[in-house]
């Protein structure tokens, strides 16, 4: 993303580690949550295709890791699969402060469904929700100053 989190935060988060750090991950949580409610939005509240039962794979194929971005490795297993964003939560908990986490999508068609197709329009949940940011880190950041009293 163009804008780092250093570059949206306000200095006063720096002055309270703690504050800066629930921004840090507070704003990270909350860009999960609305990854899932776009992809839910966009694809998984669209009514099915002709003949294509949709398993919930790809949304539950969001990965995070602090060490690289997630790859898209892996095959559609066919079956319904529920969402859980556990590890994904679990791993920005573990995160340190100035520690980059990477958030992405495994699903081999992923790309494919995000992009489009000659026959399929795409979905761009990913980019739609990383242009928010901004705003995101901004409303967490008032959300704990409020918390905070400061």
């Amino acid at each position: 993303m163009a804008n780092t989190f250093s570059a949206v935060i306000e200095g006063w988060t720096r002055r309270v580690k703690e504050a800066e750090e629930a921004v840090f991950k507070e704003a990270a949580q909350e860009l999960v949550k609305q990854l899932n409610d776009q992809v839910t939005e966009m694809i998984y509240d669209t009514p099915e295709s002709p003949g294509y039962k949709r398993t919930g794979f790809l949304r539950a194929s969001l990965m995070a890791s602090t060490e690289a971005m997630p790859q898209l490795i892996r095959d559609n297993p066919g079956v319904t699969v529920n969402a859980d964003a556990g590890d994904v939560i679990l791993v920005i908990a573990g995160a340190e402060l100035g520690q980059t986490i990477f958030l992405g999508y495994t699903a081999k068609y992923g790309a494919m469904v995000a992009r489009g197709t000659s026959k399929m329009a795409p979905r761009p949940w990913v980019d739609l929700v990383a242009q928010r940011w901004q705003q995101i880190v901004a409303q967490k950041a008032a959300e704990v100053k409020a918390r905070f009293g400061l």
